[in-house]
């Protein structure tokens, strides 16, 4: 299904019945990202997933998609299925874009997790390299794609899952240079949400890979240590949908529980 959004189409789905869950995918990923954990939740559940801007089948609207962006392209997929109130599941990017639909919509948020992702801005060095990857992407794009990808991934998830990487990579090569671009620059630009987070009234939690070099895990357990958010670490990485599945399967139902 699709809505139309500043005269642009965005992608969402919407399976089941009962209180909303909202899933939102990662940079390079598109909502297929949540195929194997869909069935079981929408037994008892309404779920959502909805294409984030610039990748899968939902347009590009610009040459930066700040996260503000695409949680206004979120919340039009929840105006038009006159949702009052979800619990969110954001994958690393898609944590970000949850953290900003909680600031923009505090209301729409009953319970909310970051998977993989953090609250955190990013630091000089991280902008520097995502400046640099928006400027790689004029030539050699594909190269750019695989090489941002499986840096994702420990060496040994890459062997262990290959062909779940393979096919991910598949769907991350599909992903438009302008979706490309535009993400690493609404990235590079958003804000530390810590306060957004903490500030939600439900429950509250981030899951966190033991190998994933992205997350700084030591930094966010000591930050939220004398607060109501959970924490699970999981054995592996960034792509606890693929390297953890079903310890994930397992969190996300308990999660969503009321």
């Amino acid at each position: 299904m699709f809505v139309t959004h500043k005269n642009s189409q965005v992608y969402f789905s919407s399976v089941g019945k009962g209180n909303t869950i909202l899933l939102l995918h990662g940079f390079l990923e598109t909502s297929e990202m949540w195929a194997n954990f869909i069935p079981q939740l929408s037994k008892t559940h309404r779920v959502v997933c909805v294409d984030l801007l610039g990748h899968g089948k939902t347009d590009a609207i610009g040459y930066i998609h700040s996260m503000g962006d695409m949680a206004d392209a979120v919340f039009s997929v929840i105006k038009k299925l006159k949702v009052e109130n979800v619990t969110c599941i954001g994958h690393s990017m898609g944590g970000y874009v949850a953290l900003a639909l909680a600031e923009k919509y505090p209301e729409l948020i009953e319970n909310l997790c970051l998977m993989n992702s953090t609250f955190e801005a990013d630091n000089n060095e991280r902008k520097v390299l995502r400046a640099r990857a928006a400027r790689m992407a004029t030539d050699n794009y594909e190269t750019l794609v695989r090489l941002s990808f499986t840096n994702l991934f420990p060496n040994s998830s890459r062997i262990k899952f290959k062909e779940a990487f393979e096919k991910a990579l598949e769907v991350g090569l599909k992903t438009s240079k302008q979706g490309f671009v535009a993400g690493h620059k609404g990235m590079a630009i958003r804000p530390d949400r810590f306060e957004v987070f903490n500030a939600v009234k439900g429950k509250k939690a981030i899951i966190i890979g033991e190998k994933d070099w992205i997350v700084n895990k030591d930094f966010l357990m000591k930050k939220v240590k004398n607060t109501t958010i959970e924490t699970a670490v999981f054995s592996e990485g960034h792509m606890s949908h693929i390297e953890n599945k079903s310890e994930l399967s397992c969190f996300l139902i308990r999660f969503s529980e009321k």
